[in-house]
């Protein structure tokens, strides 16, 4: 499976549910979105069959996304369903952690390999103010459940946002030295309702690292074995764990692009922030093979990215598609 410019994808994140229980300041509006009807969200079953139709083409990589994923009822269920299909090498979740100290070991045993958390703060009142919801999140009790549960490697998504959380950094940067986790520090990207958060509240990669480089050498490190994602990653001396930076905002990575998306309502969508979609929902539930749609997808794959003109392909928030 290759794009028009050579790019092998063999990497699918799929969005069950457009709902999340947070309402991330950068991520979904205060008072939510405009959720997708219940018969137009792909079913366990259908989004098994889609998976089964492009696994033989090459798709070996899995993350299952939302919106929240784990608000969505029985999702290990879905987790088993996948790892069953022949050809599909490993299964992520990206997940706010809310429920993760509950939920890693049945979905560990589910099928689930490794996780994703999104984290923007370590306190209390500050988790409370960027997620807008108060779930009594305690990140560090969803590392250490993700840890016991063997869904390695952990990886710790924070937004950084000057003014914000981005006193933080150095606070992450040394749970590392503890933990066998790889923390990564995401540039703001502002999108649709979201870009009220401006130019100002973006922090440079490289500004990041310098901060880090004050708790101890800093040296470059080779990363989680297992993952697909854009991040560099870096090692404070001895620690545990790595810091890793993801930069869409200054130093783009479209070149080594190797995702394409599948909506909750069934739309293949073949850059993050194209307005390139193809609806596999009518064809799938018509009987019909996804193959030729598929390929006709990845031939209209886009170069790179708008998002650096704020063009962000008709999108009101980061939650509908999964990040």
């Amino acid at each position: 499976m290759r794009d028009q410019f050579g790019r092998s994808i063999e990497y699918l994140r799929i969005s069950v549910t457009d709902r999340c229980n947070f309402r991330c300041v950068y991520c979904m509006p205060a008072e939510g979105l405009q959720w997708l009807p219940k018969e137009e969200i792909l079913s366990y079953e259908e989004i098994t069959a889609v998976v089964r139709q492009l696994a033989p083409l090459g798709l070996r990589r899995l993350r299952i996304t939302g919106g929240e994923p784990t608000i969505r009822p029985d999702i290990a269920r879905l987790i088993a369903m996948l790892k069953a299909v022949p050809g599909i090498e490993d299964i992520a979740l990206s997940t706010n952690g809310a429920k993760l100290p509950a939920m890693a070991r049945e979905l560990r045993e589910a099928g689930l390999d490794r996780v994703n958390i999104s984290a923007d703060s370590l306190r209390p009142d500050r988790i409370v103010a960027i997620a807008r919801r108060d779930l009594k999140f305690e990140p560090v009790k969803a590392f250490e459940a993700a840890l016991d549960a063997g869904l390695e490697p952990v990886k710790v998504n924070v937004v950084v946002m000057r003014g914000v959380n981005d006193d933080e950094v150095e606070d992450f940067a040394r749970l590392t030295q503890a933990l066998p986790i790889h923390v990564r520090f995401i540039e703001l990207m502002p999108v649709g309702e979201m870009a009220h958060l401006t130019d100002a509240h973006i922090v440079p990669s490289d500004e990041l690292l310098r901060r880090v480089a004050t708790i101890a050498p800093l040296e470059a490190a080779s990363g989680p074995a297992k993952g697909n994602g854009p991040a560099k990653y870096y090692r404070l001396q001895g620690a545990a764990g790595t810091v890793g930076v993801i930069t869409p905002m200054t130093h783009t990575y479209c070149g080594d692009c190797n995702r394409v998306r599948l909506t909750a309502d069934g739309r293949l969508r073949t850059c993050l922030y194209g307005d390139h979609e193809v609806n596999l929902r009518e064809p799938l539930r018509a009987g019909l093979g996804l193959e030729p749609l598929f390929v006709q997808a990845l031939a209209e794959k886009p170069k790179e990215h708008n998002l650096l003109q704020l063009k962000v392909g008709g999108l009101k928030a980061l939650s509908q598609v999964g990040g």
